[in-house]
């Protein structure tokens, strides 16, 4: 075939161009063979190959122009969003840069030096109150946690059978008193006659010990009364201290034997609070004691908020516990309210001493970090500066600042956790969420911008808040 013959592709059959104009075309033709068949293939199938690269390219043109629409119509919608101008009860002027916080001035007083320790309420006086005698229950004269005061009746034995021996050994005291009466007569008489030389000297002899004899039968008979006469107010069974009796442990009816408990009496005022502290500050205890006789003490509930009672310290253990390495204290409390109780769990506050005109400030203003201890300090021009301070006891929710301070300075105690160093803040009240001197927005609420989700108030809204919006 000769090399300036063409393909027909519509008919398969070889074509030959005329003679004037298939000389310019040649070259280009064979180099268009090359090119179709090293892409597509051998030249018969390019019309189909031709069909396929057709179809993709329009295919490819297509999803080009869908994502030029795409990042088109999403350049245009966060446009509109951040061009969307900001209502005015949404804006916080100010506030972007300025941070609101709360600052109170550094003050003078006086503050307790003090121990906190863990208690138990303990009783002066807890009386098991046990029968002497054996007998029948008659009688329980006492209503279950009733406050009863010493001497009161409290149960009572029957008492009969110690009546009749009382009357027993009565009787026997009144005959050996009516014999001793007759041996003293008989005594006389033998001493008149004995001064006669009437009758022997014996006789006069034998006769004064049979005196001396009645009359030590008279106080075994006297003793013996009194025995029975105890017996019986062992009958009466009466409370030994003032206090509160506990539930009842025996009924009337039941026989009672000596051992037997019938009822507890604890003494509930005044009482005592047993608590330890640690023995590195027992010498500051004992020094103080030592100056001023008593220490006050109050009692708190567990909670630690609630005042329960105030005392004294009344004295210390007298050894260390070497388990613990701590020393147990007894503290007084009168008691008057009734707020304490035995076996009761109370946290107690020991003042050891009391730091007079020393500069004070509230703990919440006191921060931790990389300095040691250290407050934001409120300069003149509503900036704030870390000062480090020295912190000296702290007592009440107040702590003393020994050095760093002046008096009248102002420190940050709410609104500190995004100060930094030389930030600009602007002072609000405590409780209040407005700055002093600015008017607080209309909705506590952020302005919100952007689609929100249909359902409950509650539910999270979701949108763009200004002031956050990422740059």
């Amino acid at each position: 075939m000769d090399d300036r013959t063409v393909t027909d592709y519509k008919t398969k059959r070889p074509k030959t161009p005329s003679s004037d104009a298939a000389a310019p075309i040649e070259p280009f033709v064979r180099e268009s063979k090359r090119s179709f068949a090293f892409f597509y293939g051998s030249h018969r199938d390019f019309g189909s190959n031709v069909t396929v690269v057709r179809r993709n390219r329009r295919n490819l043109a297509i999803l080009v122009l869908f994502l030029i629409s795409a990042a088109g119509v999403g350049y245009w919608i966060y446009g509109q969003r951040t061009s969307a101008p900001i209502p005015a009860s949404g804006r916080r002027a100010g506030f972007a840069q300025t941070m609101p916080v709360v600052a109170v001035p550094a003050a003078k007083g006086d503050i307790e030096i003090t121990l906190n320790a863990l208690g138990t309420v303990t009783s002066l006086a807890t009386v098991t109150t046990k029968s002497q005698i054996s007998g029948q229950l008659v009688r329980v004269a006492y209503n279950e946690g009733q406050l009863v005061e010493k001497g009161d009746l409290l149960a009572e034995i029957d008492s009969r059978p110690y009546d009749i021996a009382l009357q027993q050994v009565q009787g026997a005291l009144e005959r050996d008193q009516a014999l001793l009466q007759s041996a003293e007569l008989d005594r006389q008489r033998y001493e008149l006659l004995a001064s006669t030389n009437a009758i022997a000297r014996q006789q006069l002899d034998q006769q004064l010990g049979l005196v001396g004899q009645y009359k030590g039968n008279l106080i075994s008979d006297q003793a013996q009364v009194d025995n029975a006469k105890l017996n019986i107010a062992y009958c009466h069974i009466v409370a030994p201290v003032t206090g509160r009796v506990g539930l009842r442990l025996v009924d009337p009816g039941n026989y009672v034997t000596p051992g037997d408990i019938i009822v507890v009496v604890t003494q509930l005022q005044p009482i005592s609070v047993i608590f330890s502290v640690a023995e590195d500050n027992l010498p500051a205890i004992k020094n103080r004691l030592k100056v001023v006789g008593t220490l006050p003490v109050t009692a708190f509930d567990r909670s630690g908020q609630i005042k329960l009672a105030a005392g004294t310290l009344r004295t210390h253990d007298n050894q260390i516990d070497t388990t613990t390495g701590t020393v147990k204290l007894r503290a007084d409390f009168s008691n008057e309210e009734d707020n304490l109780f035995p076996n009761q769990f109370v946290n107690v506050t020991l003042q050891i001493d009391q730091a007079h005109e020393a500069i004070v400030i509230p703990t919440a203003a006191v921060q931790r970090g990389a300095p040691g201890t250290y407050v934001y300090l409120v300069e003149a021009d509503n900036t704030v500066t870390v000062r480090p301070v020295t912190l000296g006891p702290a007592s009440g929710g107040r702590v003393a600042v020994m050095s760093g301070l002046s008096l009248g300075d102002r420190v940050v105690i709410d609104g500190a956790d995004k100060l930094r160093n030389g930030s600009k803040v602007v002072l609000r009240a405590p409780g209040n969420g407005g700055a002093i001197g600015v008017s607080a927005p209309e909705s506590a609420e952020p302005e919100w911008h952007g689609p929100v989700r249909e359902g409950p108030s509650d539910r999270p809204k979701v949108g763009i808040r200004h002031g956050n919006r990422p740059q």
